[in-house]
């Protein structure tokens, strides 16, 4: 069976909360890592690194400034993997 977007959507929130000590119920496609979520930049490239590892990718790091929320996330996962 092939994963929607939903389904990889699910996989890249669990991930982003797990490394962010934050409930799946605090974050929404578009709430700020950084902002609303208090992200810094040692824990980006622990989401890009766990990302890179569940999905068989390779993402370049000049990609982190785009992975500001969900949404930025699946977008740059999406590239390599070719969703």
């Amino acid at each position: 069976m092939t994963a929607t977007r939903t389904d990889r959507l699910e996989t890249i929130k669990e991930i982003v909360c797990d490394i962010l000590e934050i409930e799946e119920d605090e974050v929404t496609e578009t709430s700020l890592f950084k902002e609303d979520h208090g992200a810094d930049s040692l824990r980006a490239i622990e989401i890009l690194a766990a990302l890179e590892k569940e999905f068989g990718v390779v993402i370049n790091q000049t990609e982190l400034p785009r992975m500001v929320n969900l949404d930025g996330v699946y977008a740059v996962v999406a590239e390599p993997a070719g969703w």
